[in-house]
């Protein structure tokens, strides 16, 4: 890959029977030259941090999110400083509320996400100085009110699933003075390298499909101006027609929200998000063809 062509952040997540062939590939993902690994909730994303901080030198890590409701504070942010020692001062901590089909499937009681936020991060950092210090924590976001949380209690702010065109919206609510001190701006993009164009956008079509199931999701992309294709969804929701979704989600607004096609419309997607202000893209691959390591397979061809 070129010099002038700038690296993303890959998201990465260990399921049972590939643990320690997903720790050798962050390994692999840091020696291609990656900008940074970032792990999502499902797979034990704080173990999987553990084994990158043994498994690499340079690259930084960290939760994209890490639910709240999964652990006390204080438990948390022991094995956070832990991690962020281990790791030699690159592991980042991302937090977020999760989703309301979790909490009902985990049987957890939750109260207002922000209040419930404000409260978890003033905890974890009552605890700093026992824990060794906390590493920089980032707030999961979506929707304004979240974003201004950021801004006031944490160190950055991540994204998943954004729309590109509302990212002038959402960073114009971060101060100049926080983004100029190193103020964290990510968001997962679910990515799809193929030829075949249309492949690729189905796919991507499946991975949103649960997405587009959640209230939260719909009212942030009806504010980016899709509220033609949310309404129609929830239509169909209404109707239990869930195999319509992906029929209802238009080219304009996958295209806002994900990158798919050949590897150079995805590079060229992949600076427009950059150019959009997103410091820190988080590439979600995944493949029309294969399981993970298919994708990181074609991801890796893409940026080689």
């Amino acid at each position: 890959m070129s010099d002038d062509v700038r690296m993303p952040a890959i998201s990465l997540a260990a399921v049972p029977g590939r643990r320690k062939s997903t720790v050798e590939l962050a390994a692999e993902i840091e020696r291609r030259g990656f900008s940074g690994i970032f792990c999502p909730s499902f797979g034990d994303a704080m173990s999987l941090c553990l084994s990158i901080a043994h498994a690499t030198e340079t690259i930084e890590f960290g939760t994209a999110i890490q639910p709240i409701y999964f652990q006390h504070p204080t438990d948390l942010a022991t094995t956070a400083g832990y991690i962020n020692e281990i790791g030699d001062g690159r592991f980042r901590l991302g937090l977020g509320v999760t989703h309301g089909p979790v909490h009902q499937r985990m049987g957890f009681e939750v109260g207002k996400p922000l209040s419930d936020m404000r409260d978890y991060v003033a905890t974890m950092r009552e605890s700093a100085e026992q824990v060794g210090g906390l590493p920089p924590i980032t707030l999961a976001t979506l929707r304004d009110k979240m974003v201004e949380l950021s801004v006031e209690i944490a160190d950055g702010a991540v994204w998943a699933n954004a729309s590109r065109s509302r990212m002038g919206h959402s960073i114009g609510l971060i101060p100049d003075d926080r983004i100029a001190d190193g103020f964290y701006i990510g968001n997962m993009i679910p990515t799809v390298i193929d030829d075949d164009r249309e492949a690729g956008a189905a796919r991507n079509r499946a991975t949103l499909s649960g997405y587009v199931a959640l209230p939260n999701y719909r009212n942030y992309w009806k504010e980016a101006g899709y509220v033609e294709e949310m309404s129609a969804i929830e239509q169909a929701l209404d109707r239990g027609e869930r195999e319509r979704l992906p029929q209802l989600m238009s080219e304009r607004w996958l295209a806002d929200v994900t990158l798919f096609g050949t590897a150079s419309e995805v590079r060229e997607g992949l600076e427009a998000w950059l150019e959009a202000g997103v410091s820190t893209p988080i590439l979600v691959p995944s493949s029309a063809r294969g399981n993970q390591m298919v994708a990181f397979e074609e991801l890796f061809a893409a940026f080689a």
